[in-house]
């Protein structure tokens, strides 16, 4: 069954040609003109991804991604946005979108970056036959796993964005290890985000926001000053 991508994009002839070059390998496409119409259309269809223009008419992107990430729709997005400005980067990952994409660009550039976000957020779900789909990562009240894309604190369910539960699993499978944010940035990004370490930190905060009791003073995902992060399993639970 093919993949569905919903584009937001205001320029037709910019929203033809990434129909057009999706079409190709593949999807299906739907397409809205307008922010209130794009949300709509998410809403309604619960497509497999969203590339979504940041300067939109009726609604701009950055209020259709933090009104589908407070609706716990955690749908993958793509913004696109002809700013090169570092501000709207970060607020666009701090809102909830997994990737960012300056304009211009190629289409083939688009598809490469639409194929790469849906192959990271796929093996989340659906991963070795041989890994039983009841693996668990479990500290305490923490209960991650990574097949399902779910996690309990409290048995209470935990809502992540796609890119957020890549990371913490990430993490996971690195316990007591020492990450650099550029690592982080290789294996979870899985391109160079031309040191950008602000995106790490960003996705960090909001996983402490949700797995630690404290943010300000966490006990799972701890600062390693002046290199990166490491998650440790608490002595005292």
């Amino acid at each position: 069954m093919s993949k569905t991508i919903l584009v937001v994009e205001d320029e037709v002839s910019i929203a033809t040609l990434l129909k057009y070059n999706l079409e190709r390998v593949g999807y299906e496409v739907l397409l809205s003109h307008d922010g209130k119409e794009g949300l709509d259309m998410a809403l309604e269809h619960s497509p497999d991804l969203i590339l979504l223009d940041l300067m939109l008419p009726t609604m701009d992107g950055m209020e259709v991604c933090k009104e589908l990430r407070s609706q716990k729709r955690n749908i993958p997005i793509i913004m696109l946005t002809a700013r090169d400005d570092e501000f709207d980067k970060v607020l666009g990952l701090e809102l909830g979108a997994d990737d960012y994409m300056t304009k211009p660009f190629s289409p083939r550039e688009v598809v490469a970056r639409v194929k790469a976000v849906l192959r990271r957020f796929t093996p989340v779900q659906h991963q070795d036959q041989e890994d039983p789909e009841n693996t668990v990562y479990q500290y305490g009240k923490l209960q991650v796993y990574p097949n399902r894309f779910e996690a309990l604190l409290d048995d209470e369910p935990l809502e992540f964005t796609p890119k957020e539960f890549e990371l913490l699993v990430y993490l996971l499978e690195n316990k007591n290890r020492v990450l650099t944010r550029d690592q982080l940035l290789s294996a979870v990004w899985n391109y160079d985000f031309a040191g950008d370490t602000r995106i790490v930190d960003v996705h960090i905060s909001h996983l402490r926001d949700k797995i630690e009791e404290n943010s300000r003073k966490p006990k799972f995902i701890k600062t390693i000053r002046g290199i990166g992060y490491k998650f440790e399993e608490p002595k005292n639970l």
